[in-house]
């Protein structure tokens, strides 16, 4: 067996510590939400129980922590099916080049380099000088699509572009229309891809802070209400908050990947539905 490289050793040092500042402070905010009644913000450790996490279900004197919950989840939902949609619909607009696709390319881009809080505080004035209420459904879904749907774009187009097109001739062979092709043919080929956009449109919604802080108006989604509690809450249960909207994040991620691998070992037993007919 041949040594390895010193290249090897320092790569590997250089991974562990990215892996190191990655999760280390969520694993020490995790530990320290189970420090006793008595415990506080620090080490060392006052105890181990479950009292601050028994917390967060009794009445808060400080924060509104469920219903910011209800909120940023709801707002995220609403991101992930308009990002899917839009992502969809720009994906097969730019199959053909048509004349200020450049343009509008790179316009779509632009968004992903000018600074959120710029973004938040654009998007809240034009809300608030045309006499629009600044709310999070409305105002703050405008600002976070600005963050969400040029990812979507990114991903369609790759995928549109290593998309062979004699799966949709075969379809329109046989006598589909249209919109048969899109639905039997190419949204079940596309099925793992969309499912990937659903799941950034989501995840980049929930945790989204600087394109909502000045655009979700009179209340916080979850991001902005943590925030708010860093600066008066001086007990373990902000750890817990914390540790809990992680393992909520972690049971989303989980089931995007349950259903895209779903999917594609449902595509893989069926094959494409080209050349099967339309139902």
């Amino acid at each position: 067996m041949e040594p390895r490289p010193r290249s090897f050793y320092a790569l590997s040092a250089f991974f562990a510590l990215f892996l190191l500042f990655l999760y280390g402070p969520t694993i020490t905010i995790a530990v320290l939400s189970f420090q006793g009644p008595g415990g506080g913000l620090t080490f060392p450790m006052r105890g181990t129980s479950l009292h601050w996490f028994r917390n967060l279900f009794e009445q808060q004197a400080v924060g509104d922590i469920w219903g910011s919950f209800r909120r940023s989840f709801a707002l995220g939902l609403m991101v992930m099916v308009t990002t899917v949609v839009l992502s969809v619909m720009g994906g097969l607009a730019f199959r053909k080049k048509f004349r200020g696709s450049g343009i509008l390319f790179y316009l779509i881009i632009t968004s992903l380099v000018i600074p959120s809080i710029l973004i938040s505080l654009g998007v809240g004035l034009i809300f608030s000088q045309s006499g629009l209420n600044v709310h999070w459904a409305s105002s703050g879904f405008g600002s976070q699509l600005t963050w969400t749907l040029p990812f979507g774009l990114l991903i369609m187009f790759a995928v549109f572009n290593r998309f062979d097109k004699s799966y949709e001739e075969a379809a329109r062979d046989q006598g589909a229309t249209s919109w048969q092709t899109l639905r039997h043919v190419v949204l079940p080929i596309i099925g793992p891809s969309l499912i990937g956009v659903a799941l950034f449109g989501f995840t980049l919604s929930y945790d989204e802070f600087a394109r909502t802080l000045l655009t979700a108006g009179s209340y916080n989604t979850l991001p902005l209400e943590i925030f708010g509690m860093t600066t008066n809450v001086t007990t373990p249960v902000l750890y817990a908050l914390g540790t809990l909207t992680t393992v909520f994040s972690l049971l989303v991620i989980g089931l995007f990947l349950c259903l895209a691998l779903w999917s594609t070992r449902r595509k893989a037993r069926a094959g494409s539905d080209a050349g099967k007919g339309m139902l």
